[in-house]
């Protein structure tokens, strides 16, 4: 018999070769990094707070093995009138699933899948469907079947509200009528996984949804890095239509293919190789800077469950800031910065701190705008006392990403992209990230939420180290990148 985990089940809805190589050749899996095992470790800890609801439950180990003293501890608890049964396991016709919560009723079980996820969606739906096929099967009796997701509008006031924090939906009848669905569906996956070759499929929009499919590197082996998919502004379906046609670069794609002017640009950079640069918006950029010019760059994170009062699910909090300074054309270099203390809400302090080293008549410097702004603006609501002069920088600021995303000017080596990581090797090639331990957004804020949960002092000081010199030279290229749209001018 061929044996479909849930998981297994749900991959081969999103795409059936994953699911074969999954099952044939597991070894070309590529294992998740930090940050997407940041994201299971949301998930798992959105799972605990969730358990709260249902109190005075037993939790089956995940470490329980083999699964058969899974499937029996969970039937022992059933037996024993556990009110509450977290990862329960079951198994039905050679598929096996564990359930977040069962809540026992007068008529039966509730089975609820908590999702840290901020609405329904049709693949959850499948998840859940199968779950109950399988619960079913084994001849558990459900009552009803509700998803339970984050409420992205919940703000926190001193403690948790669980039931603020979550939304309930029940979706007994959505699951019940996918039921004769998820029967053909697990018939049709059991003999893909039996074919002795891998499935011929080609590679498409099932590559990255619902989930990055970590067989990617895999079956896009074939795809060269100045790819049709870097042609910066096209939506991804069109991308594959490219692809589909038999255009593999950009420099494949014919002259007289329908195209807007900034992709023509791009496409006309790539076959010839030559720069794209217009001097009069790049003027345009440069007359609005002023001095003391000063460049800002903010790292925040986010987590499902506020973790101070007065946030929301989700919302950007700032915990960093690096500043470079330059009083005058003829001025030295100099340097700012903030790093807040892990596990407190460093909001207020970050906010005087970025009064204190501001002055208010400073010409600011971003990249990207709209994320700083938001920034301060979310610090200006909560601290009144604050607002004044936080919004009066937040009006000085100006974006350096402009000329970049105008294209005042675009090299061949940018693909498409106008993010300081693409645009700073091309203008600057000798500043590079690539020495550095934390060397991007997504490393800093993970590095950021694991320091509370370290105790070794030299561990912690060397994280808060890579985090300010990150920081530092995300500001550092900033002024380098000014440097080098002055010397066109």
């Amino acid at each position: 018999m061929t044996n479909l985990s849930k998981s297994m089940l749900m991959r081969g809805i999103q795409c059936p070769k994953s699911l074969w190589l999954y099952k044939h050749q597991k070894d070309l899996i590529t294992p998740p990094d930090e940050m997407q095992q940041a994201l299971f470790d949301q998930g798992t800890m959105v799972g605990k707070w969730a358990q709260k609801k249902y109190p005075n439950g037993t939790e089956i180990p995940f470490s329980l093995s083999p699964f058969s003293k899974k499937f029996s501890r969970t039937q022992e608890l059933i037996q024993n009138n556990c009110p509450a049964i977290y990862e329960g396991t079951f198994q039905y016709d050679g598929s096996l699933c564990m359930v977040d919560i069962l809540h026992r009723t007068a008529e039966g079980w509730d089975l609820i899948e908590v999702k840290s996820g901020t609405s329904e969606k049709e693949h959850i739906l499948y998840d859940i469907a199968i779950q109950y096929y399988i619960c079913i099967g084994s001849g558990l009796k459900v009552n009803r079947v509700r998803l339970m997701h984050i409420n992205n509008q919940y703000i926190r006031d001193k403690s948790i509200d669980l039931d603020g924090l979550f939304i309930e939906v029940d979706i007994t009848e959505k699951v019940m009528a996918r039921q004769d669905e998820i029967h053909q569906i697990k018939s049709k996956l059991k003999n893909v996984v039996s074919q002795s070759g891998e499935p011929q499929i080609q590679i498409g929009p099932q590559c990255s949804t619902p989930y990055d499919c970590d067989f990617k590197a895999h079956c896009w082996k074939h795809i060269p890095d100045n790819s049709v998919f870097k042609l910066a502004g096209r939506k991804l379906e069109d991308k594959f239509q490219l692809y589909y046609e038999g255009y593999t670069t950009v420099s494949d794609i014919p002259d007289d293919y329908n195209v807007t002017d900034k992709e023509r640009q791009q496409i006309v950079a790539e076959k010839t190789g030559k720069d794209i640069i217009d001097i009069s918006k790049i003027q345009a950029f440069l007359d609005q800077i002023y001095y003391p010019l000063y460049y800002l760059d903010f790292e925040s994170f986010q987590s499902p469950v506020p973790p101070f009062p007065q946030t929301k699910p989700y919302q950007q909090i700032p915990f960093q800031y690096s500043i470079h300074i330059l009083n005058s054309p003829f001025d030295i270099l100099s340097h700012k910065e903030f790093l807040g203390i892990e596990g407190k809400d460093p909001r207020k302090k970050l906010a005087e701190g970025l009064i204190k080293d501001i002055p208010d008549h400073a010409c600011i410097v971003v990249y990207n705008k709209q994320f700083e702004q938001s920034i301060i603006q979310q610090l200006a609501d909560l601290y009144p006392d604050l607002e004044e002069g936080l919004l009066a920088r937040s009006q000085n600021i100006i974006d350096l990403m402009v000329p970049f995303k105008d294209r005042a000017i675009y090299k061949p080596e940018m693909k498409g992209s106008y993010s300081i990581k693409a645009t700073l090797p091309a203008l600057v090639p000798t500043l590079s990230y690539d020495h550095l331990e934390i060397n991007h957004g997504g490393l800093a804020t993970t590095a950021y939420a694991k320091l509370s949960q370290i105790n070794d002092a030299s561990k912690k000081t060397k994280i808060k180290t890579q985090l300010l010199e990150y920081c530092k030279q995300d500001t550092l290229a900033m002024v380098e990148l000014v440097k080098a749209l002055q010397s066109y001018c």
